[in-house]
């Protein structure tokens, strides 16, 4: 092979990573967080969590992607370890599809039919149909998304044909044949598979560029073999390295995916060379075909997972023995579990990463529900030990805001769908506002403290007026947190009406109190308080806007607040009309 002929497989190496990586990252974008939620949620049983493994490894092409997001699941206590060993061994099963899509390549016949089953047939008509949907549609939508996947699958197939021609002239280099023959050593071939595929840290690909020189027709199955088998072991580098700086239990699920195949791959080795030894295969001494690496590929991991299966839980605990618990350990503050699922490594699946942070931003909505409810019964009647939990929750809002915001900022990077990017737009405008309201619950508190401690009563006139008020903030509070968790865009435009009530009340309420104070009925001390009451009710309902505007605004690319509440709602919208007609005769101050 002359200099050219090594610039040819050089980049025809490129061409095929770069085609399966294009490839494998378009299928996870368009499978968007439905794969991965299946796999958090639908692996109750471990024969369910195999087929899982198998479905979700199949359609993303990557064992190593499917292992990293187990290793994400159970850092972050979505998945035990009980489960993630189906998932494994699935996972190794699923990884074979994209070996007999490659074997394609080595189909030969003249018939027409079989000829256009040839990916080099094929490969032209999908990049042209790939390249108009990538050119004709807008960035994040699932057109684009399909049209990325058939690019690179056509890149992936081109680049697979170009490492066949440059490496076809080594059929006849006695130099490159007399290499092949030492990998024939068992153990030398497979620390050649192992360490090809941890360099490039996907055995999908690896496999691919053995397929590439059986076509030369100089690689025989004594050589393909020992290749196979170590290109197991070589894939579970991505997943240990993954596994760094994570709990000891996902430390744990990496080293599950090293015994798994590794024992597996040793079982075969010594059980099919010490047959060999007496029987002599005569199959080793023949010419590898791609079709014959797919087969052996897929015979040994299902084989691998049929002998494994029912030592899953010898397994959990070798890797519970490799990754002690120490002792005396002092136990840190647990996490909610919702915070806890925010894993970096769900990062690399963004789709999944916004359902997790949906979840967050939702219980995050409920404890700031929570919180006002309780800060209103405060109001009414002075409670110290509602006054505590007011704050607790508060504190437990602020937290949620740093971790969640922290997340999202960091998820806002990656390639997300349309949908995802709406998602994630509306979260990050309105967990700043949930934050508030949480700090306007304690304000609430804290004035009814000074009430209660200085022995200050409302006159019972100013306190039904209040009571009516608070009943309107708990049902707009109510009415956002439903609106925020569903993403109900109808139910959102119920918010600003109400909204608009409250500030009636609010305008009413001060009047009131004014002409109190001028008749001496009420005092000026409590008069000021009851005024910072009022307007943190006003400041709740404001922030309640935010958010429902945020949900109806951000799904139609815009969002500008002062528009859609100037012009669009309230001189124009029949529907805000006739709800804020219908409210304002719901809501009246006594």
């Amino acid at each position: 092979m002359d200099v050219f002929g090594v610039l040819s497989l050089i980049g025809g190496l490129a061409l095929f990573l770069y085609g399966m990586n294009v490839m494998g990252d378009g299928l996870v974008k368009l499978s968007g967080s439905k794969l991965e939620k299946i796999l958090a949620k639908l692996t109750g049983t471990r024969l369910m969590a195999v087929l899982l493994g198998t479905l979700v490894t199949g359609i993303i092409q990557s064992s190593s992607a499917t292992t990293v997001m187990v290793v994400g699941f159970v850092n972050s206590g979505i998945m035990k370890l009980n489960q993630a060993v189906g998932v494994i061994m699935g996972a190794n099963i699923g990884t074979t599809v994209t070996s007999w899509i490659l074997s394609l390549t080595g189909i030969e016949s003249e018939n027409v039919f079989v000829k256009l089953l040839k990916p080099s047939s094929f490969s032209p008509i999908l990049a042209m149909i790939g390249i108009i949907m990538v050119m004709v549609n807008k960035e994040g939508t699932r057109k684009k998304t399909a049209g990325q996947i058939l690019l690179g699958f056509a890149v992936l197939m081109f680049g697979m044909d170009t490492m066949s021609s440059a490496v076809s002239p080594l059929r006849d280099d006695p130099t490159f044949t007399g290499m092949l023959t030492t990998f024939s050593n068992p153990v030398l071939g497979m620390a050649a598979g192992a360490i090809l595929t941890a360099i490039i840290q996907s055995s999908s690909a690896s496999v691919g560029i053995l397929q590439a020189l059986c076509l030369t027709g100089a690689v025989s199955y004594g050589t393909a073999i020992p290749i196979i088998m170590g290109q197991n072991i070589g894939t579970c580098v991505t997943a240990l390295i993954s596994s760094i700086g994570t709990s000891k239990n996902a430390k744990r699920a990496a080293f599950i995916h090293l015994y798994f195949n590794l024992i597996g791959t040793i079982l075969f080795m010594i059980v099919f060379y010490s047959i060999n030894h007496f029987v002599h295969f005569q199959i080793l001494t023949s010419k590898a075909s791609a079709a014959g690496v797919a087969v052996i590929h897929s015979m040994f991991n299902i084989g691998c997972c049929i002998v494994m299966f029912p030592f899953a839980n010898g397994l959990v605990k070798l890797s519970e023995l490799t990754i002690r618990d120490k002792k005396h350990q002092v136990e840190k503050p647990q996490e909610p579990a919702v915070l806890a699922a925010l894993d970096e490594r769900f990062l690399d699946n963004p789709g999944f990463a916004v359902q997790l942070c949906k979840n967050a931003a939702n219980e995050m909505a409920e404890l700031c529900k929570q919180s006002i409810l309780l800060a209103l019964q405060v109001v009414s009647r002075f409670d110290a030990s509602k006054t505590d939990q007011v704050i607790a929750l508060e504190q437990k809002v602020d937290h949620y805001q740093d971790v969640l915001g922290s997340y999202m900022v960091k998820l806002a990077g990656r390639d997300l769908n349309k949908d995802d990017s709406h998602l994630l737009t509306e979260m990050l405008h309105s967990i700043s506002d949930f934050e508030r309201i949480s700090d306007h619950a304690i304000n609430l508190t804290e004035a009814a403290g000074k009430m209660h401690d200085k022995g200050m009563t409302l006159t019972d006139q100013g306190q039904r007026e209040l009571d009516s008020l608070s009943t309107a903030v708990r049902d707009v509070i109510r009415l956002t947190t439903t609106v925020f968790q569903t993403n109900d865009v109808k139910k959102a435009a119920d918010v600003e009406p109400l909204e608009q009530v409250i500030d009636g009340l609010v305008h009413e309420m001060m009047q009131r109190h004014i002409v109190r104070l001028r008749k001496g009925i009420c005092s000026m001390e409590a008069g000021l308080i009851l005024e910072d009451i009022v307007n943190d009710c006003e400041r709740v309902s404001d922030h309640c806007s935010n958010i429902a505007v945020t949900e109806i605004e951000v799904p139609a690319d815009v969002l500008d607040m002062h528009e859609y509440l100037g012009t669009k709602v309230r001189n124009v919208d029949p529907h805000f009309i006739a709800e804020y007609n219908r409210l304002k005769d719901i809501y009246i101050l006594p």
